[in-house]
């Protein structure tokens, strides 16, 4: 290799480092990797630049919207609403769980399905009396095999394929095509779940993260015409709430205290409720229920409540304020928000906040002002798991927006058009019908990741063009005698322990081009070997740091480390055993 290659190779391994020691964002080592070979000339410019304008980059940005229709227009909460039910224990309710995060997360992004579900989860344990750190893990474990089934369901997949297709000059893959190995891999996975999880996850529900902190209040308006007029306290399932109940109603400058069941609800009615923060958010999805104008929270940080709102949210690796105390970490002028409570391993850390060291996976209590949720949206120091005064969901939009979804995605399947173009109606359609806003859209393209991909593009390119990649192939080749199956088995194994040290989008982009640079100098059959990226940087589940939802039900979840070991390991082992075996058994190594 010339000096170019060594170049390449030291920023290969130099990322890697950096991705999985530091808290330094991906996005920001791979563009800096990206500008160093540009400004060396190891990359033209157009090289550098050519992951920005890959079709799979493209179709991911423009699934974020698809994905912010659904959500936006609450009809995850209608799926949920009406195949959730009262299951009669654990393994009932996973049953019942299993089929809407699978379907969901097969045509949508995971974060936006697992950040809505995992509300929607904590009001359904508590209406059934179930504890949700029975249910957290599984969510997110669903979520991850339901990407697995299409082309779409995770990012990776698509970038994957934009890769692939730029560098072999081959149509690439249709959206089913990773189903055949997809399916097997959920139906035994799942299971499994079902089978092992009851018994091995903890029953934490008495260590709410917040349970009993302290009482807020609010306030909401009946709709006026809405499907709650004309219905009683009881009949609009207002009575029977868990963890809040309705303080009174203020109805033509009067007041109704001690409210009766019997009670008929009037347009504009303005019901106070009191109770602890995820009943609140619960309440606020209620169709025909909206914030009052004058809404917000009592506490002593509201002096101006109407620039105030309450957020829980977790901690992200890439936090700069993880190994600070919090008053160190200067919250009111880094991130415009005061730490009201801190939870860990899904318990309420005591004693003086102030001194708190914050950690990854740490659940906070938040009083922020509305900059924040748009601010973590780009900076992701945190994962939002309640925002108070989100923007309600449309919920006469539902129905449309999954027809829209439905519709984009037969067209795909069937090859009518193309799965970029798909993305690329959809959006426009989600937009143009009112599901998403253009500011919902805006905020829903998650800039982090996207920039990761693109940048991350270029030192495929360098790894392929210096010589790298056929240089690491050579070696690997050797190692494995040049058996076909012992190649297969080595780069899922590469890619499935980089996935638990790094992004997975990252360690599929840079393995893409040594693996089909193992298969070309093998005369190899391509195909199995692109199919074993996607399910390995996939297949993260070891960890609660190895994939973005698993952190996001980590402190939802109560979870300890120790929880996700149990689990997670045993997960892994089996879903790349039957991954590994569909591919041997199904596809012909040699062409």
């Amino acid at each position: 290799m010339d000096w170019q290659g060594w170049l390449s190779l030291t920023l290969t391994l130099g990322a890697l480092i950096t991705l999985a020691l530091t808290r330094i964002g991906p996005h920001m080592i791979m563009l800096g990797v990206m500008a160093i070979l540009s400004v060396t000339g190891v990359l033209t410019a157009g090289e550098a630049l050519s992951g920005f304008s890959n079709s799979g980059l493209i179709t991911v940005a423009a699934m974020f919207v698809v994905a912010a229709g659904i959500h936006s227009s609450g009809g995850i909460d209608l799926l949920v609403t009406k195949l959730l039910g009262r299951p009669k224990g654990d393994r009932a309710a996973l049953l019942r769980l299993f089929p809407p995060v699978v379907v969901m997360s097969a045509f949508l992004n995971n974060t936006p399905v697992v950040a809505t579900m995992i509300p929607a989860i904590h009001a359904w344990c508590r209406k059934v009396d179930l504890a949700p750190s029975k249910l957290m893990i599984p969510l997110s474990y669903t979520a991850i095999l339901g990407g697995t089934l299409t082309l779409i369901g995770t990012s990776t997949n698509l970038v994957v394929n934009g890769q692939y297709q730029a560098m072999t000059g081959e149509e690439g893959f249709s959206l089913f095509s990773i189903a055949a190995i997809g399916v097997p891999v959920a139906i035994i996975s799942l299971t499994f779940i079902w089978v092992v999880f009851p018994k091995v996850l903890p029953d934490r529900r008495q260590n709410n993260a917040f349970a009993n902190l302290r009482e807020f209040t609010l306030e909401v308006t009946v709709s006026e015409n809405g499907p709650l007029v004309g219905k009683s306290i009881a009949a609009a399932g207002l009575r029977h709430l868990q963890r809040i109940y309705l303080a009174e109603i203020e109805r033509d400058g009067n007041i109704v205290t001690a409210v009766p069941s019997e009670e008929i609800l009037r347009g504009g009615d303005r019901l106070v409720f009191a109770g602890d923060t995820e009943a609140i958010s619960d309440l606020l999805r209620i169709n025909g229920l909206e914030p009052s104008a004058e809404n917000g929270h009592s506490d002593t940080l509201a002096v101006d409540r109407a620039e105030r709102r309450l957020v829980e949210a977790v901690v992200s690796p890439h936090c700069a304020a993880i190994g600070k105390a919090i008053r160190d970490a200067r919250f009111r002028d880094q991130y415009g928000a005061v730490v009201l409570a801190v939870a860990r391993n899904g318990e309420r850390v005591k004693g003086n906040l102030g001194t708190i060291e914050l950690e990854a996976g740490d659940t906070l209590l938040l009083e922020a002002r509305p900059a924040f949720v748009t601010r973590q949206r780009y900076n992701k120091d945190f994962l939002l798991i309640n925002d108070l005064d989100k923007e309600q969901p449309r919920h006469e939009k539902a129905a449309i927006a999954w027809a829209i979804l439905i519709v984009v995605v037969g067209a795909a399947a069937v090859n009518l058009i193309s799965m970029l173009n798909a993305a690329l109606i959809g959006a426009g359609l989600m937009l143009l019908t009112g599901c998403v806003t253009i500011n919902q859209a805006e905020k829903s393209l998650d800039l982090t990741v996207l920039l990761t991909i693109g940048a991350s593009f270029a030192l495929g390119v360098a790894l392929e063009k210096t010589g790298v990649a056929n240089f690491i192939a050579a070696n690997i080749i050797e190692i494995s005698m040049g058996k076909p199956w012992l190649l297969l088995i080595l780069s899922y194994l590469v890619v499935s322990i980089m996935t638990e040290m790094i992004t997975n989008n990252a360690a599929a982009i840079i393995m893409l081009p040594i693996v089909l640079q193992i298969t070309e100098t093998a005369g190899l059959n391509a195909e199995p070997f692109v199919f074993a990226i996607m399910m390995a940087a996939s297949a993260s589940f070891a960890t609660p740091l190895g994939y973005q939802t698993n952190l996001m039900v980590y402190g939802p979840g109560g979870y300890r480390f120790s929880d996700f070991l149990k689990v997670g390991v045993p997960m892994n082992l089996l879903v790349g055993v039957t991954t590994l075996t569909v591919l041997l058994l199904g596809w012909q190594l040699k062409p």
